[in-house]
């Protein structure tokens, strides 16, 4: 064999393993997934996959996603934060406020993206909303705002109102009372707190709302008072009580009124900081997305029920009305 027939033999061979790994499939990303409940219970969930599919985002395709759910009990959520770290996946994505904490002990090197009802910065999740530091940002469903507004529109709907009973968690990290509570003295409303600690703690609350004479009722949303929608509900109607509540899930559930978000479009949202991160921004470089608009439901069923009559003027401002 003559010596420019060898070379260009061996130069063949060794471009041989070069094209076998060319051919080979790129690396799938990890995506693991921490939920409270069940994927078939949490309405919450499909919001978030079907912002995934819609930014072309297929399990089993160009991405592999690794679910863990606590099925509603919260001592499980730190054994399932650390499994889903030990599978080292690109993004761990947290669904709640009572599961970010517990991923961002177990983590402070995987990317986190999160949604809470509860406020980032008082949690310990952020330092602040527009640079929240370490290696998680998300979205948070708070607005501070919101409290007075809420009332005011509340008033209107209900105007014989004058004390109202906050049924809120304790353990939820917001400022709404304090703030509902300077939006009700505004108003000549009188704002009566109804703590409510934990899924279990219910029927006291229910019981000490009574106690004090409330003619209404305002929810600040969160995990347990969420989970525990229509058994307030019923209680509100029962007693013939007005509820306001943050989101459209209240009056879903048979309350007066609403007025936040759109729960489940900030949830769709939430995946572009997945996607965001899985082509290599930093959580730090994302500030945490807050709602920029709201929406005001209606339901005039329960408004019948009460003996309201909601004027026309005010069912225009409505983004929803049930009837």
């Amino acid at each position: 064999m003559r010596r420019r027939e060898f070379i260009t033999l061996l130069a063949g061979a060794a471009a041989w393993p070069l094209a076998g790994r060319a051919q080979q499939p790129a690396r799938r990303p990890r995506l693991g997934v921490l939920i409270y409940s069940t994927p078939d219970v949490d309405p919450n969930t499909k919001s978030f996959l079907q912002g995934m599919r819609e930014l072309g985002y297929v399990d089993g395709q160009n991405i592999d996603v690794e679910f863990r759910y606590a099925e509603g009990r919260p001592e499980r959520l730190p054994e399932l934060a650390a499994d889903l770290v030990r599978l080292k996946p690109d993004v761990i994505y947290a669904l709640g406020g009572d599961v970010t904490p517990w991923v961002a002990k177990a983590t402070q090197t995987i990317p986190i993206v999160y949604v809470t009802s509860a406020d980032p910065v008082q949690a310990g999740l952020a330092a602040s909303l527009a640079k929240p530091g370490g290696n998680a940002t998300g979205v948070s469903l708070l607005s501070d705002e919101l409290a007075a507004k809420r009332l005011e529109l509340f008033r209107k709907a209900a105007p014989r109102v004058s004390r109202i009973g906050i049924l809120r968690d304790p353990s939820h990290a917001d400022n709404e009372e304090p703030l509902a509570r300077r939006a009700a003295e505004s108003l000549g409303a009188q704002l009566h707190s109804v703590p409510m600690r934990g899924h279990g703690d219910l029927d006291r609350a229910l019981d000490a709302a009574t106690q004090s004479n409330i003619d209404s009722i305002y929810v600040v949303s969160s995990r347990h008072t969420a989970a525990n929608a229509g058994r307030i509900v019923e209680f509100a109607t029962k007693n013939r009580l007005p509820l306001v509540g943050g989101w459209g899930a209240w009056v879903q559930a048979g309350g007066l009124l609403s007025y936040g978000p759109n729960v489940g479009e900030m949830i769709r949202r939430s995946a572009v900081y997945v996607d965001k991160v899985l082509k290599g921004a930093k959580t730090t470089d994302l500030p945490i997305q807050q709602p920029t608009y709201f929406e005001l439901h209606i339901n005039l069923n329960a408004a019948k029920a009460l003996g309201l009559t909601i004027p026309d003027s005010f069912l225009l401002l409505a983004d929803k009305v049930i009837e």
